[in-house]
Formats: structure tokens, C-alpha cells, sequence
């Protein structure tokens, strides 16, 4: 981790990482990981988001109305993150037009309603996972269990793996959710039009 820290070059992306690599790497257990739940469940009320009872598997994550709020904290945290992305039209399908997730149970209404594919899905998921961990370090959560889950570190002894951090980073800080200093703001920044 010391070699990755190494090679970021953004005050941004160093400040970011530092809090993440704060955090524990072991998930958390029994009534501490319920208490992590219901502290995301509470952040994605914050954002606005409709939360309903049950897990996933029992249909979808996000259907489009509520996200069920039967999983783990980071996955919550991710979907969140997730649902700040996607444009209006998104929200309104199953899974945000992404496809089916690892909980999903509908597997085959996730992907009929797919909308978003290949290198644009990858960008995206990128976005998501980068933002809910951040989110997960605000609220002393385990994330380096969550950067190290998702591959993150994948390369961390060449700077690619640095560079590659600190350009999600900064698409995460353009489209206005996460402030100067690499944390994530609970309502995004209206983002600026651009003179014609």
C-alpha cells in the first residue's frame, strides 16, 4: 500500500487514500455490521432514496422505486452511489439499466432492462465502487476491506494502478461528488453548463 500511496500525485487522490487505508480491512460482525447497515441505510435516505424491507435476491437491489435494504452496508453504500449516477430515466429501470448485480434474483428482467453496456457500464461501476468506499471511510466503515475487495490495489506496484485511482477520482470530483479534498458530499454541486 506504501508503493501505491507512493505514486499518487494529487493532494486530492493522497488525502483520499489516506482515509481509506485509515479504515479496517476485516468486515465487521454481529451487531456492528448492523449498526454499519443501518448508517447507510441512513445516508441513502439523506440523498433522498425510497428504502424498502427484504433482501435483493428476492428481486432486485434497486426496482426502479426502492432499494431493498436486506444486504451489507457497502453494497448499500454502492447502489447509492450508483443511483447519484444514473441519469432520471435510469432510475425509473431495474438495477439502473446496468444488469443484474451479484444479489440480484430477477437475473433476467435485470438484463432485458439494460441500458447502459461495455466501456460506458465499466466507467460507471468504477464511479460507484470508488464513491460508495469513500463514503464507506466517512462513516468509519471498513473500507480498505472494500478497496482491497475490488481490486483497487490490482497492479499496485506500478503507478497505472495510481493513475487509474486518481482519474476516477477526478470524474467523481467533476460531476461534482466529492469536494477538493477527495470526500464525498451528500448532495451533489449543480453542475456548471459550459458557454456555447
Amino acid at each position: 500500500m506504501n508503493l501505491f500511496a507512493s505514486f499518487l500525485q494529487t493532494r486530492c487522490a493522497r488525502a483520499s487514500f489516506a482515509c481509506i487505508a485509515a479504515t479496517s480491512p476485516a468486515r465487521a460482525q454481529g451487531a456492528r455490521a448492523e449498526a454499519h447497515r443501518l448508517a447507510a441505510v441512513g445516508l441513502a435516505r439523506q440523498l433522498g432514496i425510497r428504502i424498502g424491507a427484504g433482501s435483493p435476491r428476492h428481486g432486485f437491489g434497486w426496482d426502479g422505486r426502492i432499494m431493498r435494504s436486506g444486504t451489507e452496508a457497502y453494497v448499500l453504500l454502492h447502489e447509492a452511489a450508483h443511483w447519484l449516477l444514473a441519469d432520471k430515466q435510469r432510475r425509473r429501470a431495474f438495477e439502473f439499466g446496468l444488469g443484474p448485480g451479484p444479489e440480484t434474483g430477477h437475473c433476467a428482467a435485470a438484463l432485458r432492462a439494460m441500458r447502459l453496456k461495455d466501456s460506458a457500464r465499466e466507467r460507471e461501476e468504477a464511479m460507484a465502487s470508488l464513491l460508495g468506499i469513500l463514503w464507506e471511510a466517512t462513516l468509519r466503515q471498513p473500507a480498505l476491506a472494500s478497496f482491497l475487495d475490488q481490486n483497487w490495489l490490482e497492479g499496485a506496484d506500478r503507478p497505472g494502478a495510481a493513475r487509474y485511482f486518481e482519474t476516477v477520482l477526478a470524474r467523481l470530483a467533476a460531476a461534482g461528488l466529492v469536494d477538493g479534498a477527495g470526500h464525498p458530499m451528500i448532495r451533489p454541486r449543480p453542475q456548471r453548463r459550459s458557454a456555447p
